[in-house]
């Protein structure tokens, strides 16, 4: 899927190494896996769809989402990241919005949720911003916050 720029592309032979090359800023690192345990964890759960963010033909980012419904009765957003160098360009915004599109298509999708460290202000803005909702649900050290999809 493409909007401007920036388009996502499941993970193949050409792109699941740049995605591991990707680097968070220094403020984030606690806050996320590496994208090489994200590839190794969808592959021993196939329910588990990684992505990689181009910006203009070049991997940028990488995100993941879960094809089978969980907590909350929604489908769950597992990563979504983009490289230090390319933040602040809009790229994981439309690159959320890409997703959630896909997100979208799966069977019965009323609800994607996804979970993050409550400190983790970069993460609030964005999908605040994106109409995710945060009703106070909780996960561990991680706050749950709901997009209800409209169904057509």
């Amino acid at each position: 899927m493409k909007a401007g720029n920036v388009k996502i592309e499941e993970l193949n032979e050409d792109n699941w190494y740049d995605c591991c090359e990707l680097e968070l800023s220094e403020n984030q690192v606690e806050y996320m896996e590496a994208n090489a345990v994200s590839i190794a964890q969808s592959k021993f759960e196939p329910s588990l769809k990684p992505f990689a963010i181009y910006f203009e033909e070049k991997v940028v980012g990488f995100l993941m989402f879960n094809t089978l419904k969980e907590e909350l009765d929604g489908y769950w957003v597992f990563r979504i990241m983009v490289d230090k160098n390319f933040q602040g360009q809009g790229i994981g915004k439309v690159a959320t919005q890409l997703m959630i599109s896909e997100m979208s298509k799966l069977p019965n999708a009323e609800k994607i949720v996804v979970g993050y460290h409550p400190d983790n202000k970069a993460a609030h803005h964005l999908y605040a911003s994106l109409g995710f909702i945060d009703n106070g649900d909780r996960f561990g050290k991680e706050m749950a916050v709901i997009k209800h999809i409209n169904l057509s």
